[in-house]
């Protein structure tokens, strides 16, 4: 029962819907953002064929191919054959040059159509142009040595399409079948054949394999340096989308024809929260068109501020071009009225902080002597019972002051958060245990409520240690039904799905009245007689300092829940594993 009120806390599913739909627009954003980038760096290293073998290249060398086999096929058929060339194997020439121009051929029309064991296929036609060119060779008497000069290109080819361990297997392939055709021509034939030039030509394979190699080499670095910096962009460019989404200042881009083409979710609060198929500005804030309209013609800005709509804080307008070529897009920029009067107050209040740490630090010195006086007033033997009393007031009021001074002196000297992702679920736990150790919770009871998969959040873990054991402190203090121990739970879950982490502190206690809990993070406001009032004061000032939000939400049947909804840690794209900038 405890476990289901601490999910829920009170809330009908249409208040939490509600909730979800107005705090989880970021965070849906940033995860459809982070699909989508996973998606396509996984879709770049998923198929190792169209990484290692392109197919424009895979193209231009079936091109090349059947280049290379209508040449030989014009030699063994052209009228040269009669003049200067003289065919030995005529029939197996001539048949192997029309084989081998069907198959390239076929090869060129079905390379867009190849979509599985690319590797493969190239190993295939590789071989068969090094068998049909050597095979042309042997068939010819006298065969020009611009034929063994071609199988250069298939080789670097083959370097450059192939993994390297395969471009020596073919360089030597190809020597040893242009030397071996020689040698059997001169055995077979009785042709003298200089052996001399065609090692030469093995010898130029090595070369153009060696130098190919290379050539890829320095284009993997330059492909995997760009695939890096590419998803350097895609995180960078995510970046900036959480940033503006998150900015306090609503961002709105406007073209001439006065449709919104992006806000940010500022934007869409201060102008009414319109439906995602509502762009027209005429529309939506027909204020804040008919300014963008006075702007664009006179190009004075109206600085009065405005509300765009009913319940909605008003606003000053600022209007400014995406850039000096460009006049059709604007950029227009809605400054809440109440930030800056916010501003102004929080400087107010720091100075005043100041002065108040001054004045408490002050206060310790005549506090210590009257403590100090108080005790040893109490070690008189001939105080009478009345006296005594007077003095444990005095001690009582003297303690409690110090508290206020003590409170006062670690709210003026709060140090800047150092947020650092966390396991909410494993720091619920922990923080239960190193609680208990600490504390003696007698027969009350406390216990920690988290999911099973990761919630992950940005929070410092030193200033949420003391939010949460101050709100802890509380619970176990007032959250107790008369005469029964309390019943505690520190809760660690995800709004929804996609929603923000949180951190409850939950109890069964006899919850808060509503006029008290509109007023308990207010400074120096209890209801205990001992109370100081900034426990709560302090633990909300935390929060803002980590970007969270701390709040009372009323259990339904009684009790009480202290929420804390904090930022959802960025997840980013990671980089292949062995890859450096």
């Amino acid at each position: 029962m405890l476990a289901r009120q601490a999910v829920y806390c009170g809330q009908s599913s249409r208040q939490i819907k509600g909730r979800a739909r107005k705090r989880g627009v970021l965070y849906t954003r940033a995860n459809e953002i982070d699909d989508v980038n996973r998606a396509t760096s996984t879709s770049i290293r998923s198929d190792p064929a169209l990484r290692d073998i392109d197919r424009r290249e895979l193209y231009f060398f079936n091109l090349f191919r059947v280049l290379q086999a209508v040449v030989i096929t014009g030699l063994l058929f052209s009228p040269l054959l009669t003049t200067r060339l003289r065919l030995n194997h005529a029939l197996l020439g001539q048949a192997d040059a029309i084989i081998y121009l069907l198959l390239a051929g076929y090869a060129l029309l079905r390379t867009e159509h190849w979509r599985q064991d690319l590797r493969f296929k190239v190993t295939a036609m590789l071989t068969i142009d090094i068998v049909a060119t050597t095979i042309a060779l042997f068939a010819v008497e006298n065969p020009p040595s611009a034929i063994a000069m071609l199988l250069l290109v298939n080789v670097g080819a083959g370097a450059l399409l192939l993994p390297p361990r395969h471009a020596s297997f073919f360089a030597a392939l190809a020597t040893l079948c242009v030397i071996g055709q020689a040698m059997a021509s001169r055995v077979l034939d009785g042709n003298d054949r200089n052996l001399i030039e065609y090692g030469l030509y093995g010898l130029g394979y090595f070369a153009i394999s060696t130098l190919a190699l290379v050539l890829r080499r320095q284009m993997r670095e330059t492909a995997e340096l760009a695939e890096q910096r590419g998803l350097d962009l895609a995180n960078l460019a995510q970046i900036n989308e959480l940033i503006i989404r998150r900015m306090k200042t609503g961002v709105l881009v406007v073209d001439d024809a006065n449709r919104v083409h992006r806000w940010n979710e500022s934007a869409w609060a201060l102008i009414g929260n319109p439906k995602p198929g509502q762009r027209d500005l005429g529309s939506v804030a027909p204020e804040l068109s008919r300014r963008l309209y006075h702007w664009r013609t006179t190009g004075k800005i109206d600085s009065t501020g405005v509300a765009l709509a009913e319940g909605a804080p008003e606003v000053i307008p600022r209007f400014t071009r995406l850039s000096s070529a460009d006049d059709e897009n604007v950029l227009i920029f809605l400054d809440d009225t109440s930030l800056v009067s916010r501003r102004a107050e929080e400087l107010t209040l720091s100075s005043l902080g100041r002065l108040s740490a001054s004045i408490a630090h002050e206060i310790r010195n005549p506090l210590a002597a009257i403590s100090y006086s108080a005790q040893l007033l109490a070690e008189s033997e001939t105080m009478s019972d009345e006296d005594k009393r007077m003095v444990e007031i005095i001690n009582n009021h003297c303690g409690r002051v110090n508290e206020i001074v003590e409170n006062i002196l670690q709210l003026s000297r709060r140090e800047r958060s150092r947020p650092e992702s966390l396991d909410l679920s494993v720091w619920a736990q922990r923080f239960v245990d190193e609680y208990k150790l600490g504390n003696d919770v007698g027969a009350d009871q406390l216990r920690a409520i988290t999911q099973a998969r990761q919630v992950e959040a940005l929070a410092d873990p030193q200033q949420m240690q003391q939010v949460v054991w101050n709100l802890v402190q509380n619970a176990l203090r007032y959250g107790r039904q008369p005469g029964e121990p309390a019943r505690v739970a520190v809760v660690a879950r995800l709004l929804s799905d996609k929603g923000p982490p949180l951190i409850e502190v939950v109890d069964r206690g006899p919850g808060i009245p509503a006029k008290v809990a509109a007023q308990i993070f207010e400074p120096f406001f209890t209801t205990h007689e001992y109370g100081t009032g900034l426990g709560l004061y302090l633990a909300r000032t935390m929060c803002d300092a980590n970007q969270a939000t701390l709040e009372y939400v009323p259990v339904a049947g009684g009790g009480s829940c202290f929420r804390i909804t904090l930022p959802a840690a960025p997840v980013l794209v990671r980089r292949p594993a062995g890859t450096s900038v």
